[in-house]
């Protein structure tokens, strides 16, 4: 299964495009998919901590060759994943996921790779004995036995939504705060590991459809276009990483937009064995390369847009669960956001792991 080889969104700030393997360079986000009979790396029906809403296969899905595809980059090899070296890396750590239902599924498979690793399950649990769902604002799973807290906080837009002002036309129903980062944002500091994401959100049904709508100083942008919204929030979100994030400390990644496959006259079709084209519709890449590009702090950016546009057999289909609806936005676990975590902690072991903490 062949991906494209543009990687339109990578580095570290203007200063790294793709990652450095053994000295030298290549883009680890220019690859394939290719058939690895090890994979998957861990079974969801046996992990506490993944959704019956994205294991498909519990769902009633026949076919698992979408279980046995590996990213692998065109120039060179990515470390195998090791659960028990990846834990004795992050002991006494703290990672942090921030976004999304998409960011959700990185956090729930990042544990579930973990888990893999660890002799006893039950020295693993979630910290305030919260059922796992997208209800919840906050959740963290602990590593007893190697001090590692995982977490994840849902803040969809990453700044402050608020109600509306008292005398603003009665469409408007809610804000966002374009120039206030979100009010938990205190809670995502101290970490050792911060990965962000956004986009999915950032749509007329999911804002102007509700009644969500722009302010910055203090006054409604009615007008403002969404690319130049989502534009400002990240320059907001920047600021405040700029200055309240110890990046000698924490390092901090943004993952790219992730790719749905919504298709038919009215967007409400999906085919999850057909594989697309290269097609990234959305501007959501650009502008947040801009922003992240002239920083003056170290942000690394996952692009794992390309390789999510060969993966529509990967996503939830029909295979949904409680609701019976279409989902061609999330994706199968195990399944691609798995890779996610593989790009992230190559990243960390091939690019010099930070003695963060310590």
């Amino acid at each position: 299964m062949s991906s494209p080889r543009k990687s339109w969104v990578s580095g570290l700030g203007s200063l790294l495009s793709g990652f450095i393997i053994k000295k030298g360079f290549c883009d680890v986000f220019d690859g394939d998919w290719v058939f690895d009979d090890s994979y998957p790396l861990y079974n969801s029906s046996k992990c506490p901590f993944a959704e019956r809403g994205f294991n498909c296969l519990a769902n009633g899905r026949k076919d698992s060759g979408y279980l046995k595809l590996r990213w692998k980059p065109r120039h060179c090899d990515l470390p195998k994943f090791s659960p028990h070296n990846v834990l004795e890396s992050v002991r006494g750590k703290r990672v942090v996921f921030v976004g999304d239902s998409m960011s959700r599924t990185q956090w729930e498979s990042l544990i579930c790779m973990l888990m893999s690793g660890v002799g006893d399950p039950g020295s693993v649990y979630e910290v305030n004995g919260s059922e796992i769902t997208k209800t919840v604002r906050f959740l963290g799973v602990r590593f007893e036995r190697y001090n590692l807290s995982v977490e994840f906080f849902r803040s969809v837009f990453l700044v402050r939504q608020g109600s509306p002002p008292k005398h603003g036309p009665r469409r408007v129903r809610a804000i966002l705060e374009l120039d206030k980062v979100d009010e938990i944002s205190s809670k995502w500091v101290d970490s050792d590991i911060l990965v962000f994401n956004s986009g999915h959100w950032w749509t007329r049904s999911k804002l102007f459809h509700v009644g969500r709508h722009f302010q910055a100083g203090g006054r409604l942008k009615l007008g403002m276009p969404i690319n130049a919204a989502f534009r400002m929030a990240l320059h907001t979100w920047a600021s405040w990483v700029e200055k309240i994030v110890d990046t000698n400390r924490t390092q901090v990644f943004f993952r790219t937009y992730e790719p749905s496959h919504w298709s038919g006259s009215n967007g409400k079709g999906c085919n999850v064995s057909k594989q697309p084209s290269f097609e990234d519709k959305s501007e959501f890449g650009k502008i947040l390369n801009d922003v992240v590009t002239n920083m003056r702090v170290p942000v690394t950016l996952l692009n794992v847009t390309s390789m999510g546009l060969f993966r529509s057999d990967a996503h939830i289909g029909t295979w949904n669960y409680p609701s019976p609806d279409l989902d061609c936005s999330h994706w199968c676990l195990p399944g691609v956001p798995d890779a996610w975590n593989e790009l992230l902690f190559s990243y960390l072991f091939t690019n010099g792991w930070r003695q963060l903490g310590r």
